[in-house]
């Protein structure tokens, strides 16, 4: 580049070959350098050749069209470099904090929920494999007007002599409840204002049950984490109470700032950088005419912890598309309240809506809100009718074992898989299917080669051979194979979780077509060669495994 006096701001734009015949890889960089340099790209695509020297890793590189330079990878080059495939990329470490899940504690979690608490898991998880430091912040809601109502409710029940957990054994009647009694009763409705006021002023009492409340809700979100496959525990929370006593102090902060003004008796921030068409500066309420403060007051108040206290270098919040605004208002905020480094990343990584079969938000027949608790036992019983159907020869324990993991896997793949910020349909039989792009195909290619394995009387763990790549398959599979930091890479910078799924999705349909053309265990194959191709198979499921696992998603060795 520097020899050809090519700007550094002009790169080779590497890519994969859409076609064999193109050879294994396209730098396409010389176009755009060439009309730079106003030369012509093809006479400048071949000086970039006499400059490099590829001797050692391309069988041939050609000149093609305007300009594309195609470079076909030696076989044994690719062989070679399969040795460090499963090598974790090498990157400079950062503070990452990710806000994901964040339930509502006065309710059960339901499927509203699913969609932050999977994604943000599967960002967490990349991120780990790539050596970031993760902090993750479960930012529960556990507070508000509302808790007043739970907890005369609670009371009421505490005094008739029930225990809490049984009182609160079903979370969404509890509040229905509740509410019901707040809406009927106007002397039980007081008292509940009164708790309110009570509880924001620390009474013992409030308190006490409140935290009763508090635990029961955690607990049965723990089973729910724990049954997705999710890394949140206790550790992990950090609700809404927990930025209570700074409230105050952020919006005088704001007034002092002149960030915030008095309007119609509340304090709002007006932003003239999210004006609307007519110029009209976006309004952020902190605090309420009464005086009670709002989502945007703890989130500010979350981001400034996350910033000082955790010094963070990039701040990931999972939350739905029609929190964009509010997300905006926030960040744009903390930085001119000077809360938030201009350095520091704030991301908000939207995502759509989980649909039912009529277009519509996914509901129960009855049209009521469906809990994670009861999707996830059907994927499961779903999952061991399948699993029952296909396969007579297991025992009944591991047909429990693989339901849970097919099921569960399931529900997640068909969400993961799906672009993050579209809308999707919620299919039962497309997502159990195994055939497509789907969980149980991906963790039947881990299986079948497991078999493979089993078939042979070789352990896979440990399994050590050389490669020699000799047919097209073989050659495709390495490639892909050589990929998967790449594309690693690319989910945790863009947070789109689909791309490592389309990456699986091809990598087991590269290895299906590995195995039909290339025998393994069959009469009159060469020994060497059923070694390279097992250990071929052996990078197939190393890779397979690790790459559903950073999606929480766990293989089996039978199916």
């Amino acid at each position: 580049m520097q020899a050809l006096n090519i700007p550094s701001e002009c790169t080779p734009l590497l890519n994969l070959s859409g076609k064999p015949q193109f050879g294994d890889y396209q730098a396409n960089g010389a176009m755009g350098a060439a009309k730079h340099l106003k030369t012509n790209p093809r006479e400048l695509a071949q000086k970039i050749l006499e400059q490099v020297d590829l001797t050692e890793i391309a069988e041939k590189t050609e000149i093609a069209g305007p300009g594309f330079i195609n470079i076909t990878l030696k076989n044994d080059y690719l062989a070679d470099c399969l040795k460090n495939c499963l090598d974790k990329p090498s990157i400079a470490a950062k503070n990452i904090v990710i806000d994901y899940s964040g339930p509502n504690l006065a309710k059960e979690m339901h499927v509203g929920h699913l969609r932050s608490t999977i994604i943000g898991d599967a960002l967490a998880r990349v991120l780990e494999y790539q050596g970031q430091n993760v902090i993750r912040q479960n930012h529960m809601g556990d507070w508000g007007t509302q808790f007043g109502m739970l907890i005369a409710e609670l009371e009421l029940q505490l005094s008739k002599g029930d225990q809490a957990e049984l009182a609160l054994s079903d979370l969404e009647v509890f509040y229905q409840q509740s509410k019901k009694h707040f809406d009927a009763d106007p002397e039980f409705a007081d008292t509940a204002r009164a708790y309110v006021v009570k509880l924001q002023s620390g009474d013992a009492n409030c308190l006490k049950l409140w935290k009763q409340f508090i635990d029961v809700s955690v607990a049965h979100n723990s089973e729910i984490y724990q049954q997705l496959n999710v890394g949140l525990t206790a550790e992990h929370i950090k609700p809404e109470s927990a930025y209570n006593q700074d409230l105050e102090w952020i919006v005088k902060d704001l007034e002092s700032k002149k960030l915030a003004i008095e309007s119609d008796g509340a304090k709002v921030v007006f932003l003239e950088e999210l004006a609307d068409k007519n110029g009209d500066p976006s309004p952020m309420i902190v605090q309420k005419s009464g005086g009670g403060f709002l989502y945007a007051t703890t989130d500010l108040a979350a981001l400034k912890y996350r910033a000082e206290t955790l010094n963070v270098d990039r701040a990931l919040y999972f939350i739905d598309a029609r929190q964009s605004l509010h997300m905006k208002q926030v960040f744009t905020t903390s930085k001119k309240a000077n809360y938030v480094a201009d350095t520091v990343s704030l991301e908000h990584h939207a995502f759509g809506t989980m649909m039912g079969s009529n277009g519509k938000p996914f509901k129960t027949r009855t049209g009521g809100t469906v809990k994670l608790a009861d999707l996830l036992l059907e994927a499961v019983e779903r999952a061991e009718k399948l699993v029952r159907e296909k396969n007579t020869d297991l025992s009944e324990q591991e047909i429990k074992d693989i339901a849970q993991k097919v099921g569960i896997g399931a529900v997640k793949y068909a969400d993961l898989s799906k672009t993050r910020t579209n809308d999707y349909i919620f299919e039962w039989d497309s997502m159990l299917s195994f055939e497509g792009n789907t969980a149980p195909y991906l963790q039947y290619a881990y299986t079948r080669i497991y078999s493979i394995f089993r078939k042979a009387g070789i352990d896979l763990e440990g399994f050590s051979a050389d490669i020699t790549i000799v047919e097209p398959q073989e050659k495709q599979l390495a490639l892909k194979l050589l990929q998967f930091n790449e594309v690693i890479n690319q989910v945790a910078v863009d947070c789109y979780p689909h791309t490592l799924c389309t990456y699986l999705y091809e990598l087991s349909s590269l290895f299906m077509s590995f195995y039909e053309h290339c025998p393994i265990l069959k009469s009159g194959i060469a020994p060497e060669t059923a070694q390279s191709r097992l250990q071929l198979c052996a990078y197939s499921a190393s890779i397979l495994q690790k790459g559903l696992d950073l999606l929480g998603i766990e293989v089996m060795e039978k199916m």
